[in-house]
């Protein structure tokens, strides 16, 4: 089958690879669609430690059910599907409560950390378990479907949050997660919503996806905050950068005894300002990838809830992977999500 293949680090080449075999349990999906998630691009160069060589990447899919292994019986040949980026075991305690993201077993489609690998969706084919496949709404595409993963990380990200009806959310970083995270926290109740960034063309797609005003991040957040609030600071801040600068904006914008749900991870460690979170009774919560919101997200896509239409940059196909990998690595302006087709 035709693959996008990490030969090593910084090269990928389009290689014939053996099609999978699907095992008992196993779903084998003929892809359609498949996003370039940030995670891609920092696997590309070795630096995240989570893409060892050779590997087909690639997590955010979607398609049409080509063959199942035995024992499948919930889905079948032609049906049209997705399915979660994150394996679980299903057996460890965090499973059996439900926090399937917690896992002590996770595994991630198109990752290959330690001694096991799991090949990703760059290919023609790839084969999953079919607890991670659900069937795809009615007139939904198979290239807006391939982004219900990044929807649902944002979904998660905002249910972490104490939100409730009407309070004033700010978002922090308008990439694909927080632009998607400003239409999960609007679902999810909150009746106002700041958007903001250092880049205004993500502040005007913000704006167009809900945001109730935008702030240039190079201007004083917290004073636009407050004063749009009476002077209280916003309910709940949605940090989607993962950097120091952008988390003291948000808890800078916060009223007292807010909530910080803290979504970006690119730097490990931040110094924080502990006088602001104890003094002010803050409250920081973590979120990690999705857990379970799959169902919910098809379903706020099929309805238009949360649009995707804004945040894909380009639809090519899988042989202009290599070329759209540079121009991603190299941060070039104004691109977001790149879908590549088999």
């Amino acid at each position: 089958m035709k693959s996008l293949v990490l030969t090593e680090y910084k090269k990928l080449e389009i290689k014939d690879m053996p099609v999978p075999e699907p095992g008992p349990g196993d779903v084998r999906v003929k892809v359609d669609s498949c996003g370039i998630c940030g995670s891609d691009v920092h696997g590309y160069d070795g630096s995240s430690g989570r893409r060892i060589p050779p590997l087909i990447m690639g997590h955010e899919a979607a398609g049409v059910v080509d063959s199942v292994g035995a024992g499948v019986e919930s889905i079948g040949p032609g049906d049209r599907v997705t399915f979660d980026s994150m394996i679980s075991c299903g057996t460890c305690r965090f499973c059996r409560v439900g926090e399937i993201n917690l896992c002590d077993n996770r595994r991630v489609v198109g990752v290959s950390p330690g001694d096991w690998k799991q090949h990703g969706a760059f290919a023609e084919y790839v084969v999953v378990p079919q607890q991670i496949v659900f069937r795809l709404p009615d007139g939904l595409s198979f290239a807006h479907a391939a982004m219900v993963e990044p929807v649902s990380v944002a979904v998660h990200a905002v249910s972490r949050a104490p939100i409730r009806l009407g309070d004033r959310a700010v978002v922090v970083g308008c990439g694909t997660i927080g632009l998607l995270a400003v239409q999960a926290a609007k679902a999810a109740g909150c009746g106002f919503v700041f958007a903001v960034d250092l880049d205004e063309t993500r502040l005007e797609r913000a704006a167009r996806l809900g945001a109730d005003v935008t702030v240039n991040a190079k201007e004083n957040v917290a004073a636009a905050v407050g004063a749009a609030t009476d002077g209280r600071g916003a309910d709940v801040a949605f940090e989607a950068v993962g950097a120091a600068r952008p988390i003291a904006t948000a808890i800078e914008s916060l009223r007292k005894g807010g909530a910080l749900v803290l979504i970006g991870n690119v730097t490990p460690k931040v110094d924080v300002d502990l006088q602001a979170l104890v003094t002010r009774e803050l409250t920081f919560y973590g979120s990690c990838a999705s857990s379970g919101e799959y169902p919910l997200c098809l379903d706020l896509l099929a309805r238009g809830v949360v649009r995707v239409d804004e945040l894909v940059t380009a639809v090519a196909p899988l042989e202009d992977g290599p070329a759209w990998f540079e121009r991603l690595y190299a941060r070039e302006p104004g691109l977001m999500k790149v879908i590549l087709q088999p």
